[in-house]
């Protein structure tokens, strides 16, 4: 049940506090009061969509908060999603922020909230009907939802195994049409691959690094005359000189050898003689590397050819196939996988063929299962609409809930089509086709009406639901929301007396114009601001709405109307 509702700078509402209680609640005012904003500022709370038209102008933040008293249900669901408690209550809250673009934030017992989290407890809380609903009626994918809703757990989880097979069912076709689209192709695509495989193989494509090393290798066959020269002189400064020149090892060891005779009468000369000495080793392993280093190179004028051979065919393979050595060699082991599937590895389209027809069968079943269920709730939902419809003034009314055959669905295999006759002896036709707008509205209280015993949502708002009807069918929509409010809390906006005169809670909505100072978040300067007022009525308060409802000659004879309606109303409640 939705408790409270605080709205700040949300379109022309500059600041509200607003208390509901359980049972029926009226809003009521003139056309154009703003009623309708309190409603977009409940479904705003929700997740609903927001637009920057609803940020109050001259405003850059708006705020929107709810308190729900919840059921046992909705804090299991705050649990399982990890949302805190708070004392029982749950509060659910929307920020916009005006910037470049609307930014939107909300907050479920103050921490963030995400849309898909939103939209299902939106299902658990509040179910929001606007006059233009009515539309909605018509639409066969509407029906089915409303009938399978109604049908309550069994039908919904039978619809949840028809939607398992159909996904069996739709798997196992595209694995069959994918493997019969691949017997298609497989001769031209066998063909291809064995010949690229028998390229591949014969090119021994063992390392993606071939041809990386083969480079090298080539600069160094090509430069090994080079190669040999340059080592043999860098032996020759290192370690020995056949030009009777000093090389690098004999100097280092006399600089050794005068350290070590200096060594001897000072002792901080050690670490110089360390580094000396290091030094001297490591050039003599130089010097012996690089001797045996260009000892090593030879020139090998086959060798070189065949690295050469080699690498153009390398080179060849790469732009035949638009791909780099590491890629071919990746390619060929796909190829390979490639051709072990297409040779008849996996299920044959004889299997394939056999497991389809098991799972269109099985899928044929479970939607047969559901027919016969949604037949049955069907039955009941027909004897129940009438029910509730006799009091709105449509006693002979007929109704019936239309079955067609179809191709099986996810959502099973029957069409939906809600049939209605309100006058004796007409046809039944769709219900789009046939009832008028006041007809529509009194169809869709009468559906509402059917699902409270079966539909776990706390709140029902309903906007102006009753327009267009007057008389005994407003008195009758008047009651049905009453018995509504029995079993739900129920917000309706209304311009009825008669609606409003069986309320538990009647508010008033208007329109006024303030100094700006007495808005809350206007700015110095501005002058007059509109800003919408909600007040709850007093007694004498309600008796005086209901008169300017109601109109009249006089103020007299309107007050005497709404005497009679509130003594009309208490009979009702004493019936109930």
């Amino acid at each position: 049940m939705l408790t409270a509702l605080h709205i700040e700078n949300f379109a022309l509402i500059d600041h509200l506090d607003l208390r509901l209680e359980a049972g029926l609640n009226v809003l009521t005012g003139e056309t154009g009061a703003g009623k309708s904003i309190i409603l977009d500022a409940i479904d705003a709370v929700l997740g609903g969509k927001a637009t920057q038209r609803l940020v109050r102008s001259g405003s850059q933040k708006a705020l929107v908060e709810a308190s729900f008293d919840v059921p046992a249900e909705v804090h299991a669901w705050l649990a399982e999603q990890a949302f805190p408690k708070a004392d029982g209550v749950l509060v659910l809250r929307r920020e916009l922020t005006l910037g470049k673009t609307l930014r939107s934030r909300s907050f479920l017992n103050d921490s963030p909230a995400t849309r898909p989290q939103l939209e299902g407890l939106r299902q658990k809380l509040v179910e929001i009907t606007a006059q233009g609903q009515t539309v909605q009626l018509g639409s066969g994918d509407r029906q089915r939802e409303w009938l399978d809703g109604f049908g309550g757990a069994p039908l919904v989880a039978q619809r949840q195994q028809v939607a398992l097979a159909y996904e069996t069912a739709f798997q196992a076709k595209k694995r069959l049409e994918a493997r019969r689209k691949a017997d298609q192709q497989r001769r031209d695509q066998l063909d291809l691959l064995h010949m690229h495989r028998h390229d591949l193989e014969q090119a021994q494509l063992d390392d993606p690094l071939e041809l990386d090393n083969l480079s090298q290798e080539h600069d160094r066959l090509n430069h090994s005359v080079d190669l040999q020269q340059n080592s043999y002189a860098a032996y020759q400064i290192l370690y020995e000189s056949d030009a009777g020149e000093n090389a690098c090892a004999d100097l280092l060891g006399k600089a050794e050898a005068i350290l070590i005779d200096m060594e001897r009468y000072d002792p901080a000369i050690t670490s110089i003689l360390a580094m000396v000495s290091e030094a001297l080793t490591q050039v003599e392993e130089a010097g012996r590397a690089i001797n045996a280093y260009g000892a090593s190179i030879e020139a090998d004028p086959q060798r070189l050819e065949d690295v050469e051979e080699r690498m153009r065919q390398l080179k060849a393979l790469g732009r035949r196939f638009s791909r780099t050595l590491p890629e071919l060699v990746a390619y060929r082991d796909e190829v390979v996988a490639t051709l072990a599937e297409l040779s008849g590895d996996g299920q044959s389209v004889e299997a394939l063929e056999v497991e389809v027809a098991a799972a269109q069968a099985q899928l044929e079943e479970t939607c047969g299962q559901l027919t016969q269920l949604r037949q049955g709730v069907a039955q009941q939902l027909e004897t129940r609409l009438i029910t509730e419809l006799k009091p709105l003034a449509m006693d002979r009314v007929q109704f019936q809930v239309e079955l067609k055959p179809m191709a099986p669905t996810a959502l099973g295999a029957n069409g939906i089509r809600f049939l209605f006759s309100p006058n004796p002896g007409e046809p039944l036709q769709p219900l789009a086709e046939t009832a008028s707008g006041g007809e529509m509205s009194r169809f869709l209280l009468a559906l509402k009406a059917c699902f409270s015993q079966v539909d776990p949502v706390g709140t029902l708002v309903f906007d102006e639901i009753d327009v267009g009807v007057s008389g005994r069918v407003a008195q009758a929509i008047a009651e049905k929301l009453y018995q509504l409010g029995r079993q739900h809390q129920v917000l309706c906006v209304t311009h009825q007396p008669l609606v409003a005169a069986l309320a538990d809670a009647h508010f008033r909505v208007g329109k006024q114009v303030v100094e700006a100072a007495l808005a809350q978040g206007a700015e110095a300067g501005e002058g007059e601001r509109t800003v919408v007022r909600v007040l709850p009525l007093s007694p004498t308060e309600r008796r005086e709405e209901l008169a300017e409802l109601a109109g009249g000659e006089s103020h007299q004879q309107s007050l005497s109307f709404a005497e009679a309606l509130l003594s009309q109303a208490n009979s009702i409640r004493e019936k109930r």
